[in-house]
């Protein structure tokens, strides 16, 4: 007597796509595929973190590349890393919250816990990347208006063999004392071939319709 083979209900495990909300997010998508470095900058809500994590969602789901890389300078409020208490890995923990949960959407909970067990998601302290390299890799550096010049061209400098850095950062909410290196650096390095910058306004924020309104008064 046969015994009859259960089936298998098990849904494939399925990306949630990118879709641009705007024509400037648009064409943040368009420069990050046609470059290897893409600078974004723009208010709070305008999508800079969660198009970065969709982009390189995609890429890393379809093969495209090896790993993403996501980190960001521990400041917040004038406080650094060393103010924090606990070991670098609990310090960066909070900082990097966000972006987990950019990618989280995307792949949802399995296919990320999937590619975290196999480091093909990693997230470093910037402080402690001075050294390393990264092949086949999205290189993601968020929160880049806290960054010195130092840093940028440090965070740079670890891009290896077929792998793109995707810049973000808000120019208005530095807390940093002198100027941000975000702003010296797309300064000096945007008309580089293969350097894409793309500034994001008021009208692509996507979070509630009143915010859009509030930081354009508060700003000017």
């Amino acid at each position: 007597m046969h015994r009859k083979q259960k089936k298998n209900n098990k849904q494939p495990q399925k990306l949630k796509p990118i879709e641009a909300k705007t024509y400037n997010q648009r064409e943040y998508i368009r420069s990050i595929i046609d470059n290897d470095v893409t600078f974004c900058v723009g208010p709070a809500g305008t999508g800079k973190s969660f198009v970065a994590a969709g982009i390189a969602s995609e890429h890393l789901h379809h093969g495209k590349i090896e790993q993403i890389v996501i980190t960001r300078p521990l400041v917040c409020a004038g406080r650094e890393i060393g103010a924090m208490p606990g070991y670098v890995d609990e310090k960066i923990k909070p900082y990097l919250l966000p972006m987990e949960e950019n990618l989280k959407f995307f792949l949802g909970q399995s296919l990320y816990g999937h590619y975290m067990n196999k480091g093909q998601i990693r997230f470093e302290p910037l402080e402690t990347m001075r050294g390393a390299t990264f092949h086949d890799s999205y290189m993601i550096l968020d929160e880049a208006q806290n960054c010195t010049l130092e840093q940028i061209k440090m965070f740079l400098t670890r891009m290896g063999e077929h792998s793109k850095c995707i810049i973000n950062g808000d120019l208005k909410q530095t807390d940093l004392r002198d100027r941000s290196g975000l702003h010296v650096c797309m300064d000096k390095i945007e008309y580089i071939d293969g350097v894409g910058t793309v500034e994001l306004d008021y009208e692509d924020i996507q979070r509630h319709s009143i915010i859009g309104e509030i930081l354009q008064a508060l700003d000017e």
